[in-house]
């Protein structure tokens, strides 16, 4: 068995710009832990699956992208989750609500993946900066830098990324191309 998740990864400039955020977090406020996957916002939280099945795990995620359609993403701003993480305000949108749901939904239904803590709480995207390791202390201080800090990108999700972990952090295994475009649903 290893650990998966379902996620957006965005364009490469911002992952960089993420990553060194990242790092900064790490140089001045002692949080290593976001540095364990690459930034993303996730869709499907991490879930137990068998090594022996991954290419049905694949080929669904594969087919669920398929009958997607490229989304629009905004990142804007800092955030939090009290009392120990930061993160990078990813702005609701209907496209992107629609499709974490759907997502959730379709795994439920076609591989029987649930994930008990989502059918609790609403879908709050964000790319997580500074994670749990972070400090009572130095979230107060981190926090007090970065809520006023201005961010703001703009990108377009073509893609589902279906992440693994190896025992020490989270590596992009696949990525599952959008198919579906506007010029299908005129």
């Amino acid at each position: 068995m290893s650990r998966f998740f379902i996620a957006l990864i965005p364009p490469e400039h911002i992952q960089d710009y993420a990553n060194e955020i990242k790092q900064h977090f790490a140089d001045h406020y002692a949080s290593y832990g976001a540095q364990k996957s690459p930034p993303h916002i996730t869709l499907q939280p991490p879930f137990e699956w068998s090594d022996a099945e991954v290419s049905q795990l694949e080929a669904f995620t594969q087919e669920f992208a398929r009958r997607q359609q490229p989304i629009p993403i905004t990142l804007q701003g800092y955030a939090t989750f009290p009392p120990r993480v930061i993160y990078i305000n990813v702005v609701k949108s209907q496209a992107l609500l629609r499709l974490q749901a759907d997502l959730m939904a379709d795994i439920n239904s076609n591989l029987g993946i649930v994930d008990q803590t989502s059918q609790t709480r609403p879908f709050n995207p964000h790319l997580t900066v500074a994670f749990r390791d972070l400090t009572k202390g130095n979230f107060r201080a981190a926090w007090a830098e970065f809520v006023h800090r201005s961010l703001n990108f703009d990108f377009t999700a073509e893609h589902l990324t279906l992440l693994q972990h190896d025992g020490t952090r989270w590596n992009i295994k696949s990525h599952f191309a959008f198919c579906r475009h506007l010029e299908e649903l005129l």
